[in-house]
């Protein structure tokens, strides 16, 4: 992640001005690790339209963060596949312990996320963690990879 600063970013996203709003919101997320709040303003600047829109793209797409990402991210699948399998059991064990996958809780720098569909469902219940795709997870086994990849 590289730390914020309006000039830095204002010269990335000036290159690529052209390409709309949510490119530019991507953009943003792979230089810094999320989108600050200020960046919006940034962002509406660069791209010539209000905050209001810059705002409205930002918090309809999921990915997009608004602080900066946990070490290590889990996404639990809770599509129909994978809850008819158990992952509704996950979600459950996962928030006993004190993450709500629902909300996005970060625990020990470890977040856990819900998503739908991963498309592995032949091997439900699915999981991605840090974007690497797990099949017939548990809580257990999520929480052991996660610790091992903080390591």
């Amino acid at each position: 992640m590289t730390p914020y600063s309006e000039d830095l970013l204002r010269g990335v996203l000036s290159q690529h001005s052209s390409k709309g709003v949510l490119f530019a919101l991507q953009t943003t997320q792979e230089v810094l690790g999320y989108v600050p709040d200020s960046s919006l303003n940034v962002i509406a600047d660069v791209c010539n339209v209000s905050r209001a829109e810059v705002y409205g793209v930002f918090t309809f797409y999921s990915d997009l963060r608004k602080t900066p990402p946990a070490q290590v991210v889990i996404k639990v699948c809770v599509a129909e596949s994978c809850q008819a399998v158990g992952s509704r059991t996950v979600v459950d064990e996962l928030h006993a312990r004190g993450y709500d996958v629902h909300a996005g809780t970060i625990q020990d720098d470890i977040a856990c996320e819900q998503i739908f569909c991963l498309g592995n469902c032949a091997l439900s219940p699915a999981a991605l963690i840090n974007g690497v795709p797990m099949g017939r997870v548990t809580a257990d086994a999520l929480l052991q990879a996660a610790s091992e990849m903080k390591q």
